[in-house]
């Protein structure tokens, strides 16, 4: 259970655009976002957050997420990632027209092209024309609503594009499955709290090129 909060923690926030932007780092813990939330700061300040021209943070739309960018960040593009907004069209077309059937499939594929567009009114538009087939799509059809409606200025993709940035969170997932994944839910593994959190920031400081830092910390200290 833990370490799903770990991945989502290491996942949630993408800052691009700093100083050196082809570089990559991370920071993460099993904790709340109260606390990951000076974690992420200070290390964007590390990367000179100060000296950059712009900034986005990546998310998949948690409320969470959006309120650390708010807090920290209240300067930065906030963005949804736009494979989880596409995820969500294709399962409220499934639950709309049927989980197999071709209709499903077009509807999410056109209102796709929409979201490509930055046309997020014409998306909830479309879903706003659907018939229900029965209770669980009225559902469905509710909570898609709200998540768009919510979301609609932070999924102005064709906009965000035009400028070079990030639309999409492929780093941070990566990332999660690297740090999180590989090392700590293997087959049989069990981690105590303070021991999943110590291996995590073994691997960021890894790969994160900060090793020879951290053990000069350690030796110091």
């Amino acid at each position: 259970m833990a370490i799903r909060t770990a991945m989502h923690q290491l996942g949630g926030v993408l800052l691009e655009k700093l100083l050196n932007a082809a570089s990559t780092s991370y920071v993460g813990a099993i904790e709340t976002a109260e606390v990951f939330g000076p974690r992420i700061y200070a290390e964007v300040l590390r990367r000179r957050l100060r000296q950059a021209d712009q900034v986005i943070v990546v998310g998949d739309g948690a409320p969470w997420i959006w309120g650390i960018a708010t807090e920290y960040f209240p300067f930065a593009i906030q963005c949804v990632d736009l494979y989880h907004a596409r995820q969500h069209l294709a399962e409220l077309g499934k639950a709309a027209c049927g989980p197999h059937s071709i209709e499903a499939r077009q509807w999410s594929d056109s209102r796709s092209g929409e979201l490509d567009a930055s046309d997020v009114e014409a998306v909830i538009d479309s879903m706003k024309q659907i018939e229900p087939r029965d209770d669980h799509a009225r559902d469905e059809i509710r909570k898609a609503m709200d998540y768009f409606e919510k979301n609609k200025e932070r999924m102005r993709y064709a906009s965000f594009r035009s400028q070079g940035l990030f639309v999409g969170s492929g780093v941070m997932e990566a990332g999660c499955k690297t740090i999180a994944g590989q090392r700590l839910k293997p087959s049989g593994m069990r981690w105590t709290v303070s021991d999943a959190n110590k291996i995590i920031a073994l691997r960021c400081c890894q790969l994160s090129g900060r090793w020879e830092e951290f053990r000069e910390e350690r030796s110091a200290g």
